[in-house]
């Protein structure tokens, strides 16, 4: 097999989490979610973009509910790291008063992000409010925070594939794999005229 193929990007590292590994996972995850909300009405699919599109639209095949889904734009990362300060870009559409709403995030970090728009959605009044995360890098968080529906705790490495990137590169993998960082910065030299 040509590595070219398998790793598409000169700076991948390694293989953590498997393409059949994450789709039995989302199944899994979908199962519960559809036990868990089978008396919900008004149940909302809320992403976070733009790194959760895959998993969401993946886990929403898995719920056997109806459902709707809406999305928010926010941002925290400047490079490989997390600012602290997250931004929003743009406003879901949906009222969510009244809805039982699941927040779905790509990676869980720092926690900054889920922290900031968890808060921003319970005065909003919804009915019900969790949080799913495709990943956890748990030795990383700065701020208390409970995933309700967690696909995968993974150790301190910058990743991408399924939906997660580093600037911009790498969400299309089907997999989740390590970044050679030190390979990324001689492929990728920052910009100098940048401050």
């Amino acid at each position: 097999m040509n590595p070219r193929l398998k790793f598409p990007y000169e700076f991948i590292g390694e293989i953590l989490i498997t393409q059949e590994q994450i789709q039995q996972r989302v199944a899994d995850l979908g199962e519960q979610i559809t036990q868990d909300y089978q008396h919900s009405d008004k149940l909302l699919l809320l992403g976070l973009l733009r790194g959760s599109v895959m998993f969401m639209t993946d886990l929403m095949r898995h719920i056997r509910r109806p459902m709707t889904m809406d999305f928010m734009l926010v941002s925290s990362y400047a490079g490989t790291e997390s600012s602290g300060f997250v931004r929003i870009d743009a406003d879901h559409k949906t009222n969510i008063y009244g809805w039982d709403v699941i927040l779905i995030d790509d990676i869980v970090d720092t926690g900054y992000t889920l922290y900031t728009v968890r808060k921003l959605l319970l005065e909003r009044q919804p009915r019900s409010l969790k949080i799913c995360a495709l990943l956890d890098k748990k030795a990383r968080h700065k701020v208390d925070i409970h995933i309700d529906y967690l696909g995968f705790e993974i150790p301190d490495y910058f990743v991408v594939g399924y939906g997660l990137d580093i600037d911009e590169k790498g969400r299309n993998l089907p997999y989740i794999a390590s970044v050679d960082l030190e390979k990324y910065k001689k492929l990728y030299p920052p910009d100098e005229g940048k401050k």
